[in-house]
């Protein structure tokens, strides 16, 4: 969640005039959301504001800190490999039932074909499976419709063919509202089931 808001942040050596005396430097990446927001880098010499993507702040401390920009060729020869070799950033999808049971709304039928997307293109994945309800009926069943919930979703990952690293399937029944209500209170955002694939 952090690198989405924040952008990703990179260490990595850029080479001075002499290849034999690389310098660290930081430099603020855009996520893979697009969004880059900003990151404060504190060193001996002082602290910087870095808040434009592809801005980098030298690590040597020989000079106060500047944010200068750093071209995308230098990023690319530097960073490349390291890219490459980052995990899929964890996706949550929500699931959304028809009242009182255990059957998908007809959105949801639609998104559960884009999980399997997503679980299938980034190969065995650690998947998490949460069932949720609303308020109504009491916690002690909605702790078993949740629990209800969350096992048809994990039935219909497996007979898709999901090959998965690990699947954990939970409950967390009329806690962890999406939309606060009072007791007793039909709500179909709060009857859903989230799948986190990490």
């Amino acid at each position: 969640m952090m690198t989405r808001l924040f952008g990703l942040l990179l260490f990595g050596l850029l080479a001075s005039g002499c290849a034999s005396k690389p310098s660290s430097y930081v430099v603020l990446m855009e996520s893979p959301d697009g969004s880059t927001g900003a990151i404060t880098v504190s060193t001996a010499q002082g602290t910087t504001l870095v808040n434009q993507k592809q801005q980098g702040v030298m690590l040597d401390g020989k000079a106060a800190q500047t944010a200068v920009p750093v071209e995308p060729q230098r990023i690319a020869a530097d960073f490349t490999p390291a890219l490459n070799a980052q995990p899929a950033l964890p996706v949550s999808y929500l699931l959304y039932f028809k009242s009182g049971g255990a059957v998908l709304t007809d959105e949801s039928k639609l998104a559960l074909q884009e999980v399997l997307k997503t679980i299938i293109s980034r190969g065995p994945s650690a998947v998490s499976v949460i069932g949720h309800t609303d308020t109504e009926s009491g916690a002690a069943w909605n702790e078993k419709i949740g629990q209800k919930r969350a096992e048809t979703i994990a039935k219909l990952l497996r007979d898709n063919g999901v090959q998965v690293l690990e699947l954990v399937v939970t409950s967390h029944g009329e806690r962890n509202l999406l939309v606060k209500t009072p007791d007793d209170t039909a709500e179909p955002k709060n009857r859903r089931v989230e799948v986190l694939v990490r």
